[in-house]
């Protein structure tokens, strides 16, 4: 309970809040990146997944990618593109880093969506008259936008973990007081850190829970049930 109330007492110091190293400034820097390497992320990702999902060609090619980049180490795989981009170049390296660890979860979000469609929605938007272009933009899409907005749920929160480690090559974050407090053996700046990340990856969690819920269409919604005077059965009216 002592480092608990340590790591408060370090979160709650004025000092903490001023500064270039001050910890609103270090959020702002984790949640660049992060939104960065998802939008990157998804610029790569989601053509490929909408084009396996309404092709239905190639699914095996992206599974396969995908359980390669998961099994792909983050810190380890930074490290490597540091050394290989040159040191000048640490944010690149960086950015690849997080993209790669981000993009198996859109990809999967991508075609999921549009493969969890019932055929026969599709096969009767084909025989209205439609163009592959008209069925995608009007129905693939719309209709696989709620389990797309999952895989970016998914990606954000993955991504918002990982740039923790954007803190070893220098590049700040949140990350920045917890290996800060390795080096100091400050064990209330690393739980104080720790906490901060978990904060921030329950609040994107629950923003794009939200959009995941809104992204469902109008009409495929379950609206909870609720009695009106137009609704109430005979014996209900008798007894009123």
């Amino acid at each position: 309970m002592n480092l608990v109330a340590d790591a408060f007492a370090w979160l709650t110091s004025s000092e903490q809040w001023t500064g270039d190293g001050a910890l609103h400034l270090l959020m702002l820097q984790h949640l660049g990146w992060t939104i960065l390497s998802v939008f990157v992320a998804s610029v790569i990702a989601l053509p490929a997944g909408w084009a396996i999902g309404h092709t239905g060609r190639g699914r095996e090619i992206a599974v396969a990618i995908s359980g390669a980049a998961r099994a792909v180490p983050s810190f380890g795989l930074l490290i490597l593109l540091v050394l290989l981009f040159g040191v000048l170049h640490k944010p690149e390296a960086a950015v690849v880093t997080f993209v790669i660890l981000a993009i198996p979860a859109l990809l999967a979000g991508a075609y999921s969506g549009i493969e969890a469609i019932d055929r026969a929605t599709i096969d009767a938007a084909r025989a209205v008259g439609m163009s592959e272009w008209q069925i995608f933009l009007r129905v693939e899409l719309p209709l696989g936008l709620p389990l797309l907005v999952g895989g970016v749920r998914s990606a954000a929160l993955q991504v918002v973990a990982t740039v923790t480690i954007a803190a070893y090559v220098n590049l700040g974050g949140l990350g920045l007081p917890i290996i800060t407090g390795l080096a100091l053996r400050r064990y209330d700046m690393i739980l104080g850190g720790a906490i901060l990340v978990a904060l921030l990856a329950l609040a994107v969690d629950a923003i794009l829970g939200l959009a995941q819920r809104r992204a469902l269409p109008r009409g495929l919604r379950t609206e909870s049930p609720t009695t009106t005077r137009g609704d109430r059965t005979p014996a209900a009216a008798s007894t009123s």
